[in-house]
């Protein structure tokens, strides 16, 4: 027998509200030892005492059989001496200092409580709000810390005996599960009309299963907000839906009741599966299979290669689907470009024009929080949305913060993200900041993170742009140091920090629009940066954003400007390109010819944007980044053929390169110009800059066009060409820097097809690329970027060193 040893141990991460004191109880008893385990502001104390082998075995099951909702980030152990005592006990909380434990996301109902439910001999069968410690509502309903009921929307419910019983046994997989509740005493469900008036029938879910058959809308309360759901298979019902939520083209999600389901519909491989399964439960984009045309309405998903799947998350939603007796549709539910309703009041309200009837609940939401998007692809997850079932999960990075930032993130598909010494805590989807109601729930998750995570800021990212409100947000905050940090630096940044790398690499930001050192909008970036500072060492030639942001509303005008640019500015029309908008063009390139509210921009966006409209694809759009995504799905699977764009190294022509105004039409002049490089960590570029012509693809695509060549074929030519042209600039900027990895990040690469043949040209090329997988590519992630920018610049300034060093 070996030596008898004591040792202390600190658990951090997300270990509270996770069954982690019951499991390490157990585990503790199993292998027969003594101490204690409790939380306090860290996370989880535990002291252990007993034979030296019991105690590393102990102290590596810790590890690996942690319990399923889990995050365990540091564990540390000292030695201490032994007592000699007998027994394990679960100790009293120790309230006091800073708090650092991590409130848990919510996460999909288990196994053990799925079994329940469908038992009719448990006094939980058929009961929607059925949960225990690995499974259940988190996030969605903790007002404050610690993470007690008093403090979560479940303080209402007082237990009945039996569930407090459950509550108060170390032994049961329900002790101190803070949602725990059954029939006796937990939440209710309704069913009403969309007036509010209960509606007859003694099971609510069996009735809205039958309005779901009957073709009506329903609105259903869950985790995070409000659904409006039809059946998935019902065309007419799904229909109704688009033209009552006003959401022209946007696919839906759905929901299927389980993985058998989602097989019929779509190509499940492994990632995907891992992904659908896990408790996060979110929307995974997958390919669909032919057979879906069958079972699922055109207008779900339509001209659509792909559908947005997911698997029941909660109790309600596995007795509704199973009651619905097929796949629903599961989309937001607002009005398009609203956020979504989550109140009861406010959803009876805004609803009441879509929906049929209300299947509601009266345990409120605290935290509006919609579901989130992944997609699967090459083995890889890539984010779309992060929201539900991945927040509040920290992430951590490298080097420390020296102070606590809040970063505001961008104006489009917001986050804001709280940050403080290794770990940064990306918030849920806010969505865009363009109306009242989304900046209230922006400034509203703030304060609540704030409270959460015990962070102060001191120190405040922002984006350059002065008109976008989360840059007004940030200036108008006291008492706080504030940084900027350009829109596309952060992209990249934002890729390092998800990779755990600081730099410096090659990074390739393609998006739709960023505000630039210059003042004009950037979107097809090459720069050469680390988390510090950047150099923009490449772009796409600059074209004019005819009308400004109606060029945005409508991809016509950006197919003129580019022609224009493409023929040497003559007639769009003598190409014989025949286009429904053409008798527009000539006033179109002649208003940005004349620089009439027509600024210049890199955009990548905007390229993709002209070669869909030229295909006849997309001439206006309904919601952002839609006329790109289907020229993606339009494209042919089959070609392997690109087109070639000049890439040549040109001289400057202002302070970083050409200028022509910002993203309302005004020019930021030379000295706002070299005040927001000197502010922004921009550095001198290290060569001449690299320029793309994007005009010479679209030259390509009108002369395949007129020569009569497929249009999907065009699409993927395209494509490829895009895909080729980084690679050529990748390959000039190691030649000229050593730099052997590539950071990939921006909206743009979104886009599979794209990324696919970059990532893998790249990969044969010698290259390492780094690609998102934590945080979305898109502006969802800048948040993360504008953070660790923050973070090392202020480091360096502490250091008594430039920004940009």
């Amino acid at each position: 027998m070996s030596e008898r040893i004591r040792t202390a141990i600190r658990v951090e991460g997300v270990v509270q509200g996770v069954g982690f004191r019951p499991f390490v109880y157990s585990l503790a008893t199993n292998l027969g030892l003594a101490g204690l385990v409790g939380n306090d502001v860290d996370g989880v104390f535990a002291e252990v005492e007993g034979d030296a082998g019991a105690v590393g075995a102990f102290l590596a099951q810790l590890e690996q059989q942690a319990p399923p909702l889990a995050r365990i980030q540091r564990v540390t152990t000292s030695p201490l001496a032994p007592t000699g005592a007998d027994g394990f006990v679960i100790a009293a909380s120790l309230p006091g200092g800073q708090r650092r434990t991590l409130v848990p996301a919510d996460s999909a109902t288990c196994a053990d409580c799925l079994r329940e439910l469908a038992d009719p001999a448990d006094r939980r069968y058929r009961y929607p709000f059925i949960n225990c410690t690995n499974c259940g509502p988190r996030f969605t309903i903790v007002l404050d810390v610690p993470y007690d009921r008093p403090l979560t929307t479940m303080r209402g419910f007082a237990m009945c005996a039996a569930c407090a019983a459950e509550y108060h046994n170390p032994a049961d997989r329900r002790f101190h599960a803070q949602p725990v509740c059954c029939p006796a005493c937990g939440p209710r469900l309704a069913l009403t009309d969309a007036e509010g008036v209960p509606l007859p029938g003694a099971d609510p879910v069996a009735s809205a299963g039958a309005l779901l058959r009957a073709g009506q809308v329903l609105a259903v309360k869950g985790l995070g907000g409000y659904h409006l759901a039809v059946a998935a298979g019902n065309e007419t019902a799904a229909a109704a839906l688009r033209a009552r939520k006003h959401r022209e083209d946007k696919p839906f999600a759905i929901m299927v009741p389980d993985l058998a389901a989602a097989r019929s519909l779509c190509d499940v491989d492994d990632t995907a599966l891992r992904l659908l399964t896990s408790p996060g439960r979110p929307i995974v984009l997958l390919p669909r299979r032919p057979a879906a045309d069958g079972m699922i309405a055109r207008a779900v998903a339509p001209g659509n290669r792909q559908l947005g799947l997911m698997l029941p998350y909660t109790p309600l939603h596995h007795l509704l689907v199973d009651a619905a007796a097929g796949p629903i549709v599961a989309t937001s539910g607002n009005v398009s470009d609203e956020p979504i309703a989550y109140r009861d009041a406010d959803a009876l309200t805004r609803l009441a024009g879509i929906a049929d009837a209300f299947l509601l609940h009266d345990r409120p939401i605290h935290i509006r929080t919609d579901d989130s998007v992944v997609r699967a692809s090459s083995g890889r997850e890539s984010v779309v949305r992060r929201s539900r079932g991945y927040v509040p999960e920290a992430l951590l990075v490298s080097p420390p913060l020296p102070r606590p930032v809040l970063a505001c993130g961008a104006e489009l598909k917001n986050t804001f993200c709280l940050a403080e010494s290794t770990r940064a805590v990306v918030s849920h989807h806010i969505g865009d900041l363009e109306n009242a109601e989304t900046l209230h729930s922006f400034t509203e998750g703030i304060g609540h993170f704030r409270r959460l995570l015990d962070i102060e800021p001191e120190l405040v990212a922002h984006d350059l742009h002065p008109d976008y409100l989360s840059t007004k947000y940030a200036v108008e905050l006291a008492g706080v140091d504030l940084i900027g940090v350009q829109h596309h630096h952060a992209h990249i940044a934002s890729c390092l920090a998800d990779n755990g790398e600081s730099g410096p690499v090659i990074g390739v930001a393609f998006d739709g629009t960023g505000y630039g050192t210059d003042g004009t909008i950037w979107g097809g970036e090459f720069l050469v940066a680390d988390l510090a500072g950047f150099e923009r060492a490449g772009w796409l030639a600059p074209v004019p954003l005819p009308g400004g942001t109606a060029a945005i509303r409508q991809p016509w005008r950006m197919a003129a400007s580019y022609l224009a640019e493409a023929y040497a500015g003559g007639p769009p029309t003598r190409l014989g390109v025949r286009h429904r908008h053409e008798r527009h063009w000539a006033a179109v390139v002649a208003m940005a010819e004349r620089g009439l509210n027509s600024p210049l921009t890199s955009s990548a966006g905007r390229l993709f944007d002209a070669v869909a409209a030229l295909l006849g694809i997309r001439d206006e759009i309904n919601y952002e980044g839609q006329a790109a995504i289907e020229l993606e799905q339009f494209a042919s699977l089959r070609e392997r053929g690109a087109y070639l764009a000049t890439v040549v190294a040109a001289p400057a022509s202002g302070p970083d390169g050409p200028g022509g105004g910002a993203g309302d039409g005004r020019s930021a002049g030379p000295a706002a110009a070299a005040e927001l490089i000197a502010t922004a960590g921009q550095r001198p570029a290290g060569g001449p800059p690299i320029i793309v012509s994007g005009a010479d693809l679209v030259r390509s695509v009108a002369e395949d066009l007129l020569a009569g060549v497929a249009a999907p074929t065009i699409a993927a030519r395209f494509h490829y060409g895009v895909a080729a042209a980084i690679m050529t600039v990748c390959r000039q900027l190691r030649d000229r820097t050593g730099l052997e990895v590539v950071a990939l990040s921006g909206g743009v690469f979104q886009n599979l097809l794209l990324t696919d043949r970059v990532t893998t040209g790249l990969t044969d090329a010698g290259f390492r690329v780094l690609l998102h997988s934590r945080v979305p590519c898109n502006d969802g992630g800048i948040s993360l970027g504008q953070a660790v920018v923050a973070g090392a610049r202020d480091r360096l300034r502490r250091a008594g060193l430039p920004d940009s060093s």
